[in-house]
């Protein structure tokens, strides 16, 4: 280092214990400004100021490689009436720019002697000394530069510089604290983009299959619904898809990035109930050990949803009508009234009008939730989307059994000459019972009969799966809509045991009709049943 002669005596030996004394303090209170915040510039701004006013030095500046650009940035500046954001150095440029080069502390026991100064930010006192050390992160090099100047040219200029590094040392310890929080931050906040993402896109629109009429409907309902606050009541038998059409709600609302809660309202008796949506205090009842929040508290600033909301007790509306109507409750054995502001959809599959009517249902609470109802169709009101739900279904299925799935025409054929009393839940269960029987990954009327599913045709009427297939054949008069699944025995795209199939069934399963159908003699079309492997349907 480039310094002055020390002086000695008890006088240079004094000041130099001052000093030693002076930063102590001011050390200690930096290593307190370095523990109370992550916000790297501010933190950087008080310790400069700290420095200042107790560690005997002026100007103080940390400047730092910029990890886009590679330039020497200034990261803060204790200075009245520079503009830090103004200046800029490149490696090797000026004495900042070679302090970082070399990775080498600078002493100048006088500025104005030093011609690579560049003076940029024209703050600097030319006939006082000038201190730069680099700042480092453990054994890499230099990602910057801590810098100032002491008030008077003494011969203490070797303290002042042992000072500014370890001032640097734990500047550098800040630095890859703050840069490590904020990768972790940033991966963080890709990770959450990516989730709200994919929730978006599994609870989308697009995850809805549906292209009948009545399943527009629905769409139509619920974006413009989606915009608004409006509580929503979806109606609908069980299996039909109420819970989807909630989320997609909730995801395409403005209160998509806040909570989605759910409760199924007919699991929990009343008592249950009630500590489940408002929550309770510690002590409120026998095994509440400690204060827990509701899920209207969970949900504040989100979405509710309310399924089997038609279950609920007389007793339990009353409590359930005052939220919806103030957004005001109390904790189960709790006295203080608290606000929440949360969205409610409910879903029910049960008939409100007749329940209203009969007294089991209060009628200030049925107004107050049906504010906007969505019906969801029955899975036999919207047949024609049936290929598209099973292809869906067979799809999730085989995700989760790890191969690869089809279904053909004739598998779907079948399907939709059936009513669902299920709806597409029981959809789904029959996809995968019939993936579970397909040996081969390829699910064919033969595999859909093997599944022995049951279906309800009529009041009363249970009629198995060997019945169904009976039944259809004797009924080509019920058609299936060639538009839906784009095949017939004329179609050039299915294979040849298809297109025989389809002509048995478009024939009632009478050979010489299924013969004259495909331009064949009996005798042939008797052969490709026998090679193919169809099995006959016996009337």
């Amino acid at each position: 280092m480039n310094t002055k002669t020390p002086v000695t005596g008890a006088v240079g030996e004094a000041r130099r214990l001052d000093l030693l004394e002076s930063q102590l303090a001011a050390l200690f209170e930096v290593s307190s400004v370095l523990s109370r915040s992550l916000v790297l510039r501010q933190t950087l701004q008080q310790l400069l100021s700290v420095l200042h006013e107790r560690g005997r030095l002026r100007h103080g500046m940390v400047s730092l490689v910029s990890e886009e650009t590679g330039e020497l940035l200034i990261s803060a500046l204790h200075a009245e009436e520079a503009d830090p954001n103004a200046v800029a150095y490149q490696p090797g440029e000026g004495v900042v720019g070679n302090i970082l080069t070399r990775n080498q502390p600078c002493v100048l026991p006088r500025l104005g002697d030093e011609p690579r100064f560049l003076d940029r930010l024209n703050l600097y006192d030319p006939d006082l000394p000038f201190i730069g050390v680099p700042i480092r992160l453990g054994e890499d090099g230099a990602i910057g530069v801590f810098a100032a100047q002491p008030p008077v040219a003494d011969d203490l200029l070797d303290e002042h510089a042992r000072f500014l590094e370890m001032v640097a040392n734990l500047i550098g310890q800040a630095v890859r604290l703050a840069r490590t929080v904020a990768a972790e931050q940033q991966a963080l906040r890709e990770e959450r983009d990516k989730l709200r993402r994919e929730v978006k896109g599994t609870h989308g629109f697009d995850s809805i299959i549906g292209h009948t009429e009545a399943m527009r409907l629905v769409f139509d309902q619920v974006r413009q619904v989606a915009k608004w606050n409006t509580t929503v009541l979806i109606r609908g038998e069980s299996g039909t898809g109420k819970e989807l059409i909630a989320n997609a709600i909730h995801y395409n609302s403005p209160r998509a990035r806040a909570a989605f809660v759910k409760l199924n309202c007919a699991a929990l008796p009343d008592n249950l109930l009630e500590s489940e949506l408002f929550g309770h205090e510690k002590g409120a009842f026998t095994g509440a050990i400690s204060q827990r929040k509701g899920r209207f508290e969970q949900a504040d600033g989100g979405t509710l949803f309310l399924d089997e909301i038609g279950e609920i007790t007389p007793a339990f509306q009353v409590k359930l009508l005052r939220i919806l109507q103030e957004g005001e409750f109390e904790r189960v054995g709790g006295g203080r009234t608290l606000k929440v502001d949360v969205r409610v959809i409910a879903a029910t599959n049960r008939d409100l009008e007749s329940e209203v009517r009969a007294g089991h249902f209060r009628e200030d609470l049925y107004y107050r939730l049906n504010v906007m109802p969505i019906r969801m169709p029955a899975l036999r009101e919207r047949i024609e989307d049936i290929p598209d739900l099973a292809r869906f279904l067979m799809n999730k299925v085989a995700r989760m059994q790890g191969r690869q799935l089809s279904i053909t025409d004739s598998a779907l054929r079948v399907l939709m000459r059936y009513t669902w009393p299920g709806n597409v839940r029981e959809l789904e269960n029959c996809m995968e019972r019939a993936a579970v029987m397909s040996e081969r990954g390829i699910i064919d009327r033969d595999v859909i009969e093997s599944t022995g599913l049951d279906l309800v045709f009529g009041p009363g009427e249970n009629t198995s799966l060997g019945t169904l297939l009976q039944g259809s054949a004797r009924e080509p008069s019920d058609p299936v809509p060639d538009r839906t699944l784009g095949a017939d025995f004329n179609d050039p795209e299915i294979d040849e045991r298809e297109r025989v199939i389809a002509a048995l069934e478009k024939a009632g399963w009478v050979q010489a009709k299924a013969a004259r159908l495909l331009n064949m003699t009996p005798r042939q079309i008797a052969y490709r049943i026998q090679t193919l492997n169809i099995k006959l349907r016996q009337f």
